[in-house]
């Protein structure tokens, strides 16, 4: 074949050797926002740091081996003894070894932990997602497990331990664990009251022996499971260690793992109980009052991981436009392909800001913050999470044939895309959390309404917008039918109002505008032409490799 066909032109440099963190300048800004002067510095040093790893040729190779070789289920040894393991490619220990020790499982306990931890997830996610999972269950577990004070000392410092250690052992062996949990099953899906579960105790109030099945259990090769079973007393919340004290291995069958569309390099599994032992956490009966934290963090995770997959997405589309030319100039400078990495920008930026409140709001831990976040975390989880596949789809398309190429990272990126929405409730039912916060918790929207009243003046749409929202929400008789409706329009009014505050002029007004305003499209890339474009897109370029 001729030399002269071999000759690659006009082909763009993979985005590696960049540092993710300080490229996103939506999320420095935040993290410069939101975090306590004294704690700065050191988040700054720290998230740079990850950033830099994130973006590393390193993490991106990781992140592919552990998709191209996913989990396998181990259910018997050689000589036929019954061992449930998953094992995993080392590029997936990789990736949880560096993310556990940049502290991405401890957040409760440490200045500014909630939105240091947030930032940091949102930036390494971009290097592979499905590792998020055991990561953010660890994460949560912790004030579920908090309701039993004797509970929590001997598991909490292992959960926000910085290391980790692969293996099944006994948890007091270890270094650092690693927590899953197991809340879904066959007939009941989010309908966990509708569990079949049981939990018999044990005399003298030495555990229960649970016997049923989960449906979806969450990180099968985690070292602890919080469940929920119906003891005597109702639904009722327990933890499950994987390997008992004495080091033989908790009755944990493994029926199979998920054959999942995205999240592949993460473990999903259908699991059987059979006399498996375990510890209640708080009281019985209280089963879903005990975990109801740990829910609304882990629907808070999925908020970040919606808005890193799709800063990722935007962060490829506009590289690729930057340095890939057409029609006598690159890609980035033509008009219409400046429209549509502006919306995607755009689209970006608020579910970052966004999601930085959200963790702000933690960190400040104040009456009023938790009200809003009982209104806020479900609302947004709803929106942004929905958002993420309109915004990556679009994204891949602006690579053009290139995007749809596996090498190129994006399909990967589109199959991730959906999981947030569906996983920990999907949008239904985040609608109707959000109608249930309405009705009986009064001082969750009057906290939403004093978050958005911040910004109010600062923007005519904006203003004329939350009018519009108070008039539906001044009856909400058979509103159950409106709730997404609602709810969307919750989502924007709050992301509206923080980028009126603290996103530049260009990046709100193209969001009120079209969000707000009205004067958009059904598309990305309907944007008004009259406003600062370049600029918006300018802003959400990475850095050059």
């Amino acid at each position: 074949m001729a030399a002269t066909t071999h000759t690659v032109t006009n082909q763009v440099p993979p985005l590696v050797g960049h540092d993710v963190f300080a490229a996103d300048r939506a999320l420095s800004e935040a993290v410069e926002r939101h975090v306590a002067p004294a704690e700065r510095a050191v988040a700054l040093r720290e998230l740079g740091e990850l950033g830099r790893a994130a973006g590393s040729a390193q993490a991106r190779e990781w992140g592919a081996r552990a998709n191209a070789y996913p989990p396998v289920l181990r259910t018997h040894d050689r000589y036929g003894h019954r061992v449930d393991e998953v094992e995993f490619d080392p590029a997936w220990h990789r990736l949880l070894g560096h993310a556990v020790s940049a502290g991405l499982t401890d957040a409760w306990g440490r200045p500014s932990g909630h939105l240091r931890r947030a930032a940091g997830f949102l930036v390494w996610t971009q290097a592979e997602a499905g590792h998020g999972c055991p990561l953010s269950m660890t994460h949560a577990a912790v004030p579920a497990l908090r309701t039993d004070p004797a509970l929590a000392a001997e598991w909490e410092p292992l959960l926000t331990s910085y290391v980790y250690e692969e293996g099944l052992r006994p948890a007091a062996g270890k270094a650092g664990v690693l927590f899953g949990m197991g809340m879904t099953e066959k007939q009941g899906g989010s309908d966990v009251r509708s569990n079949t579960t049981r939990a018999e105790p044990l005399p003298g109030g030495d555990g229960y022996l649970l016997t049923g099945h989960k449906w979806f259990c969450s990180a099968p090769m985690s070292d602890g499971f919080l469940v929920l079973a119906q003891a005597p007393g109702g639904l009722t919340c327990f933890l499950l260690p994987r390997v008992l004290p004495d080091g033989t291995r908790n009755v944990f069958s493994i029926q199979r793992l998920k054959d999942k569309l995205g999240n592949r390099s993460n473990a999903s599994a259908e699991v059987e109980f059979d006399g498996t032992w375990a510890r209640r956490v708080g009281e019985e009966g209280r089963g879903v009052r005990t975990i109801i934290e740990m829910v609304a963090a882990t629907r808070f995770d999925c908020v970040v991981g919606s808005a890193a997959l799709m800063r990722q997405a935007v962060s490829q589309a506009v590289h690729h436009s930057a340095y890939r030319r057409a029609f006598g100039g690159p890609l980035i400078d033509r008009p219409l392909m400046r429209n549509v990495l502006a919306d995607l920008a755009v689209e970006s930026e608020a579910a970052t800001v966004l999601a930085m409140r959200l963790a702000a709001a933690y960190d400040a831990d104040t009456e009023e913050e938790r009200a809003f976040l009982r209104l806020a975390v479900p609302a947004a989880k709803f929106w942004v999470t929905k958002r993420c596949s309109a915004v990556v789809g679009e994204a891949l398309e602006c690579l053009g044939g290139n995007g749809y190429v596996e090498e190129s990272g994006m399909p990967r990126l589109l199959r991730e895309a959906p999981l947030n929405s569906i996983w920990e409730g999907s949008g239904n039912v985040q609608a109707l959390d959000v109608l249930r916060a309405l009705r009986r918790e009064p001082e969750a929207f009057d906290a939403f309404l004093r978050e958005v009243g911040r910004a109010r003046g600062a923007d005519h749409r904006l203003d004329a917008a939350v009018r519009e929202l108070l008039t539906e929400l001044a009856d909400l008789a058979g509103a159950e039918g409106r709730a997404r409706r609602l709810v969307e329009r919750i989502a924007l009014v709050l992301q509206g109002s923080l980028l009126v505050r603290w996103a530049p002029p260009e990046v709100a007004d193209a969001f009120c505008a079209s969000r707000l305003g009205g004067d958009w499209g059904s598309s990305f890339g309907t944007l008004p032409h009259s406003l600062d474009l370049a600029s918006v897109v300018e802003r959400a370029r990475p850095s050059a490799p």
